[in-house]
């Protein structure tokens, strides 16, 4: 992530990173048990086909031919054939499925610690890229888990094995062709470095790719209403060429690794052939000796071969491990004490501010609130209003403790937030943003994020209440109609609607308005209000707002500047002053009118 990247990029070429991956595959022992045994068999059946080549050679291929005897080593090999498709069809089996499990495990894990973590992260971190890490990067760990790490143990045994057999057949052509192995393994080791930073790079180049992508498929609208297709397609275009150029250096490098480590391996082969060829002329080995020698030896070396291709997509791997190990390290900032202290058992809903002081994460320069103080009493109504940068919307931030202050401190119902747990704190709380949230789901989901347990009455006195069921009835499902990405089928008054009859189905002591009626036509705005006087009623509220002709009604208006509060008092008190609302106040009066 962006601020552990720094200390971690050296750990994230190193194979050791797979140990994320393997600590999920252990528990699933009995899968791993049951591949590891398919993996030996069809190893053992691998290495026992040149047995069975040299049998048949040796008995069929000269004179006086016996014909049972050729008959068994053909039913051998024909035994070892079967074998080898049923234990290979058992390791596929096995190795997948561990594979998919391992990836969906990492998936849920990842996701339920992002789930925890605060708005600072998100702010720090797109999550157009993290949503990469969840796609692209798991696959490269289902690939590792599924696919490279089976190929490599079987490669690794079938080359242990095949040497062994190797020199059980002809001792000194299998010592000439070893002498050839350190001239494989340090070309390996030494673009394998290489490699490793090719990797990382490529999976960081493919995550910029896909925020790309999400950020401008997101604001189609706003590119296509400005006339940028061209030029975000070029920035697309520009991140694709980059994520090519890198790839090509890795295949190059990778390329280059299995040609020579082939081209060495193969070449020691020939040079070992030509002295056993001497050595059948000679009477020193039969002819299936050497036919044996042979397709073992080509097994061997294309499991060297092997071994040098699955080595780079281990340290790709590796790399995507890294990153997804990154995610799960985050820890929550914002998290419940050892033993948290709980909420009156009577809800009430009052929230005080107590001399608090606070500055956003990503602007530590800039005071969002000093000294502030405020008491919101219970049943109390509180509008708090100011110009753009107040710090209007900090309150809302810091009364579901998605933030703790610097200094002072916030309390709902007499308890300091830090005292107990968030979740808690939260139940308490309904809250109507400005810009409102709709899930891609239907209707009737997005109205149960309030209340899951929500009944199908429940959710329609909501809508009533609302003023929002004339027009959900009008959908062509009804509440089980498909809204679209965030609600794109709605209009702007009406995803508001929805959001209050979402609220007033958490029916929760505390209310939270921030910019409820922001950017509606009249008509929208007075169904919109119409619906919050029904939510406000008998709850603490508070309400952040620009437009003043919404919280004239309130039992009090604070007004903010620079962090602070620089007046209160109900709208006729202000309004008749000299202050800042006086002046906003007549300002839009004046420009409405």
């Amino acid at each position: 992530m962006a601020r552990s990247a720094p200390e971690s990029a050296p750990r994230e070429r190193r194979l050791g990173n797979l140990r994320l991956v393997w600590a999920h595959a252990l528990r699933y022992p009995g899968h791993i048990l049951a591949a590891f045994a398919a993996l030996c068999v069809s190893s053992a059946a691998t290495l026992g086909i040149p047995y069975g080549f040299k049998r048949i050679i040796d008995r069929g291929f000269s004179a006086g031919v016996d014909p049972h005897g050729l008959a068994t080593s053909f039913h051998y090999l024909l035994m070892i054939v079967l074998v080898l498709a049923i234990a290979t069809a058992c390791r596929f089996w096995f190795v997948s499925w561990l594979g998919e499990r391992v990836v969906a495990d990492i998936r849920t894990e990842v996701q339920a610690n992002l789930l925890t973590l605060a708005p600072r992260f998100f702010e720090e971190n797109r999550p157009s890229e993290i949503a990469s890490r969840l796609t692209s990067d798991t696959t490269l760990i289902e690939q590792v888990v599924g696919t490279t790490v089976s190929v490599a143990l079987r490669n690794i045994f079938t080359m242990i094995g095949g040497v062994t057999y190797l020199f059980i057949l002809a001792p000194k052509l299998a010592g000439m062709m070893l002498l050839g192995i350190p001239l494989v393994l340090l070309p390996l080791i030494l673009l394998g470095r290489r490699v490793r930073g090719f990797s990382r790079s490529s999976q960081d180049r493919i995550a910029a790719v896909g925020a790309i992508a999400t950020e401008v498929l997101g604001a189609m609208k706003i590119v296509q209403a400005f006339g940028q297709e061209a030029r975000e397609a070029g920035r697309f275009r520009q991140a694709v060429e980059s994520v090519f150029s890198t790839a090509k250096r890795r295949i190059a490098f990778r390329a280059a690794m299995t040609a020579l480590v082939i081209g060495l391996v193969f070449g020691a082969i020939t040079l070992v052939l030509w002295e056993g060829a001497l050595d059948v002329a000679a009477g020193r080995m039969s002819g299936g000796a050497i036919a044996a020698f042979v397709l073992t030896g080509g097994l061997v070396a294309g499991a060297f071969g092997a071994l040098a291709e699955v080595y780079g997509d281990l340290l790709r791997g590796a790399g995507a491990a890294s990153r997804l190990g990154e995610l799960l390290a985050e820890r929550p900032e914002i998290r419940a004490p050892a033993h948290p202290r709980a909420l009156p058992a009577e809800a009430a809903g009052r929230l005080q501010f107590e001399n608090v002081t606070f500055r956003y994460p990503t602007r530590p320069e800039m005071a969002a609130l000093e000294n502030f103080t405020l008491d919101i009493p219970a049943g109390e109504t509180v509008a708090v209003v100011g110009p753009s940068g107040a710090g209007k919307s900090t309150l809302i931030q810091l009364a579901q403790r998605f933030y703790d202050p610097q200094g002072g401190r916030v309390l709902l119902d007499g308890v300091p937030l830090p005292e107990a747990d968030p979740a808690e704190i939260r139940t308490r709380i309904a809250m109507v943003p400005q810009e409102m949230v709709i899930f891609a789901a239907s209707a009737r989901d997005n109205l149960r994020y309030g209340r899951w347990d929500a009944d199908d009455e429940d959710l329609w006195t909501a809508a009533e209440a609302a003023n929002a069921a004339d027009f959900l009835k009008s959908l062509p499902q009804g509440l089980d109609t498909f809204l679209g990405e965030g609600g794109a089928r709605l209009s702007g008054g009406q995803r508001q609607r929805l959001a209050i009859a979402r609220a007033l189905l958490r029916d929760a002591p505390l209310l939270l308005l921030d910019e409820a009626t922001s950017a509606l036509d009249a008509e929208s705005e007075r169904l919109v209000q119409d619906a919050l006087e029904r939510l406000m009623a008998g709850r603490t509220t508070m309400v952040i707002a620009h437009r003043l002709a919404t919280v004239r009604k309130a039992d009090r208006i604070v007004v903010m500047e620079n962090g602070r509060i620089v007046e209160q008092g109900t709208h006729d008190e202000l309004f008749a002053g000299s202050g800042l609302y006086a002046r906003l106040a007549k300002l839009q009066f004046e420009t409405a009118g």
